[in-house]
Parts: C-alpha cells; structure tokens; sequence
C-alpha cells in the first residue's frame, strides 16, 4: 500500500504537471493540431510496444533476475528500437498519405526519435518497480514532465503550432532516459544470452501480442474518426480522452504497477492473494467511481474556466468517456491476478475476445456519430469484464458475487451523488468558481459522510491505510 501511495503520488505530480501543460497548449493550438498528434500517438504507441516486447514484465515477475538477464533484455530492447524507429521513418510517407495529411511525414520521422529514448530506460523502471521504489521514479519522472511541459509551452507561444507538441514528446523521454542513467541504478555489461531471452520471451511474448493488438484497437477510433469526420473532430475526442486518462490512468496504473510486483512475491498462495486483490477493488473503486462520476457532473463547469470556447464541444465526449472508462480499474485488475499467476496465454486470449466485441461494437456505432461510439465503448467495458472476473474465479476462487459485493454499493453510493451534484449545477446559475467548490467539496463530503453511514467495507480498508501511514509519519 506504501508502494500504491507513492507510485500514485508519482503519478498524480507527473499527470498533474502534464494536465496543466495540456491545459496551456489549448491556448495557443488548435482541435487540428491535437488531431495530428492523435494521428502519430497511433504509431508511436506501437513502436514503443515493441521496444519493450514484454521483457520488462517479464523481469518484474521473476522472484530474482541475473546481470546476464538484465543485460539481455536492456541490448533486445535497444536494437528492437533501432528497427522501430527505422519503420516508423519510412512508412511516415504512406502515413501522412493514408490521412491525406502531408505535414504528418516529417512530424512521424522527428517524433519517433523518442521511441529509441524510452529504449534505454526499460531496464532501469523494471529494477525499481521490482524493488518498489517509486519514490525514485518520482524524482525521474516529475523534472522531466516539468521541464519538457515548458519548453512545450514556449514553443507554442512562440508559434510553431504543433510542432510545440512534437518537441514536448521527444524531449520529456530524453530527459527521463537521462535522469535514470544519472542516478546509476544499473550498468550494463557485454553479454548477451540465448536461454536467458528464450525464457524472458516465452512469458513476455504472450503479453508482447496482446499489446501489440491493443494498440490498433485502443487507437482504431481516433484512426478512423481521423479519416472518416475530420482532424478537428479527432482533436476533440483525443482531447477529451487524455483529460479521461490524466485522472482515471494514474491510479488505474499506480495499482497495477505496485500490486503485480508485490503480489507476484506470494503468487502460490492463493488464499493471501485474493484478502489481498478483494482489498485493492474495494479501495480503488471507492477512489475511482466518485472522481470519475463527479468530473463527469461538472465537467462542463471546469471548461468553462479553464478552456477557450474552442474546446466546449468536447464536453459530452468526456462525459460519456468517464462512464465508459468506470469498468476498467475492475478490468485491469482482474488482469493483473492472471500475470501474476503466470497465465500470459490467458491474458492474450482474452484481449483478442475484448477487442473482437470492440470491433464489432463499433462497425455498428460508427456510421451514427462520436456519440454513438462512446456508448459502445461503454458496453463493451461492462461485456468485457465477464471473462475477466471468471477467471479470476478459476485462479484465486474470487466469484462474480464477491466482487460484485465488494464494489456495487461503493458504485450506487457515487452515482447517486454525481447525479444529484449535476442536478443542482444544472439549475444554479452562480459563478463558475463558486459552483466548483461548492458543489466538488459538498459531494465529497457527502460521499465520505454516506460510506460512512453505510458502513462500507471499502471506507474501512481506505480509513485503516490513511491510519496507518499517519502512524508511519508520525512514529
């Protein structure tokens, strides 16, 4: 939980630095120039994907890793990143072709530079999430969001559009590479084993192909919003995805980040990873569901203050988008029980089901609008939690109605709230300042206050972690 604390904390600092970096560029760029960056953060996506080939997983997972090991790992993933990088420059034509948008071509070639940069700290984030230190990763990360979010910011001011976006990417895995080699956490030597990639590759390659089909699939609606609306609709929706994923990711990942370590450290007993997996749903959707449900009442509130009205017609897209996106701490954690059981295979097997409904979800929504989109997204979240949460019935005997048990009322509880914060805003007409803190600290107090009426056993679990941290400070 010392980790989860940290690792969000890490994440909160970093994303909270990339937010207001966000936030800024809206000022000075366009819905067009983000649809651009949408359109490389496709390919991008992918070429990073194969840098790491689930190597990093793999080393993570192991009870104790070899310099032989880690060496391995650290020479695939650079030369992987050499053939990335080399694919993404000469296919940057046909991409810029492909979306009848010819600056693309030397946006792809410059950007995917970053992809060798992230390379060369793989080996480095693996050695202290398997040692739990994200306090480290925190004094890596936060300069380098800070710094590389200025730069952005003055490249924008300065006007040079999207290239202001272009500049942020590959300076901020630049920043972080060197960072991680300042703090001489690892240094490689000059060896390289066949038996030891075999093995790193036969746990990591499951995981390498089910991101390698992630990605297209995370990525395949702003492809094709790109290519069939408009790149200034695209912008919107990438927009609106990234202030979703600012806040509902880092604590999503901080979980996954921190319990796949530390629970791969007791993975034969199977009692002691269920108490332990039932207390990481209960509190990370006691945390999740309100903040993702109250963004959503006052969503259109926070535009009105912080964006220019460029930006408003992304409102109803991240609306919809927080909804969509309530089943995925649900979703990643069920996950994280079959890596943590060894079962790769499953991992992949069951993204292949999810994204086959995605597809078919969105053949079928698409020709409707972004609206109808997002709301496939939203049924596809909750059909692909079913197999998820079977088999986490098989592995760790955690039933449906366990887990349903430990995160319907925190769920109702939130709903409830959000809805009537919204109700309230809807009517009021005060300044927007006012009705935010008003209406955010009200139904913050209100949630806690009801979780604590109804006696939640998340309130409990989330109570017992504030005490005890307290008690670690003040001790």
């Amino acid at each position: 939980m010392s980790g989860v604390l940290w690792n969000f904390t890490e994440l909160m600092l970093r994303r909270g630095v990339a937010t207001l970096t966000t936030l800024a560029l809206a000022w000075f760029l366009t819905p067009e120039d983000f649809g651009l960056l949408a359109m490389m953060m496709v390919f991008l996506a992918f070429a990073d994907v194969l840098v790491d080939a689930g190597f990093s997983q793999a080393l993570i997972r192991k009870e104790s890793v070899t310099q032989r090991e880690l060496s391995t790992a650290f020479f695939a993933n650079i030369t992987i990143a050499v053939l990335a990088y080399l694919l993404l420059f000469f296919c940057a034509p046909y991409i810029a072709l492909f979306y009848e948008q010819p600056e693309l071509e030397p946006l792809i070639q410059v950007v995917g530079v970053a992809v060798f940069f992230n390379a060369l700290a793989v080996v480095q984030q693996a050695i202290l999430s398997r040692a739990l230190k994200f306090r480290l990763q925190l004094q890596v990360t936060l300069p380098a969001a800070a710094v590389s979010g200025v730069i952005a910011i003055i490249c924008a001011y300065s006007g040079l559009g999207v290239w202001a976006l272009i500049v942020q990417v590959v300076s901020q895995s630049l920043l972080i590479s060197l960072l991680y080699w300042w703090q001489r956490l690892w240094t490689p030597s000059l060896e390289f084993g066949r038996n030891e990639f075999r093995e790193l590759f036969a746990f990591g390659g499951y995981l390498l192909l089910a991101q390698m089909t992630n990605v297209p699939f995370k990525n395949m609606y702003v492809i094709v919003i790109a290519k069939v609306y408009a790149s200034a609709i695209a912008g919107l929706y990438f927009f609106a995805e990234k202030i979703r994923d600012l806040i509902l990711n880092q604590l999503v990942n901080s979980v996954q980040k921190v319990t796949y370590p530390a629970l791969s450290q007791v993975q034969s007993d199977s009692v002691k990873l269920k108490r332990g997996y039932r207390q990481i749903i209960s509190v990370t959707t006691f945390i999740v569901f309100p903040v993702l449900i109250l963004l959503a009442a006052l969503v259109n509130n926070l535009f009105t203050l912080l964006l220019p009205a460029t930006w408003f017609a992304a409102v109803p897209y991240l609306q919809l988008m927080c909804l969509a996106g309530l089943m995925n701490p649900l979703n990643a954690i069920n996950l994280n029980i079959l890596k943590v059981k060894g079962r790769s295979d499953l991992v992949f097997y069951l993204g292949m089901y999810k994204k086959t409904t995605a597809i078919l979800i969105f053949i079928i929504t698409y020709q409707y609008g972004i609206t109808a989109i997002i709301v496939g997204q939203i049924v596809n979240s909750v059909l692909g939690y079913i197999p998820n949460s079977y088999y986490s019935k098989r592995l760790i005997n955690y039933s449906v109605r366990e887990q349903l048990a430990d995160f319907i009322p925190t769920l109702l509880l939130a709903g409830i709230v959000g809805f009537c914060t919204w109700l309230i805003q809807s009517a009021l007409n005060w300044p927007v300042l006012v009705e935010l803190i008003i209406l955010g600290s009200g139904a913050g107090l209100i949630y806690l206050t009801g979780a604590w009426l109804l006696n939640l056993s998340a309130f409990g679990h989330a109570s017992r972690l504030v005490e005890m941290k307290l008690g670690r400070k003040n001790a």
